[in-house]
């Protein structure tokens, strides 16, 4: 999901960034619809890079036991090695 919605958010923003951020509508020129798209797909790539702790503050949020010997304790540290 992490990756779709980056690849959304991709496609949304080459069609706003062209000639296209205003589009023909019913009562004359409006904001393109790929702009909604855009801001979706941002927010939940957002959601998503929270979740693995992308962001600097996410990143600030992770907590790891570290053991006396300097390396990680319990199962984490087999997973980490």
């Amino acid at each position: 999901m992490l990756c779709e919605a980056l690849a959304r958010y991709t496609v949304a923003t080459a069609l706003v960034n062209g000639p296209a951020l205003l589009v023909p509508g019913g009562g004359g020129l409006v904001p393109n619809p790929a702009l909604k798209v855009q801001a979706d797909s941002e927010r939940t790539f957002l959601t998503f890079a929270a979740r693995f702790g992308l962001t600097p503050s996410d990143r600030q949020a992770i907590k790891a036991e570290v053991s006396a010997d300097g390396g990680t304790s319990g199962d984490a540290g087999r997973l980490l090695s």
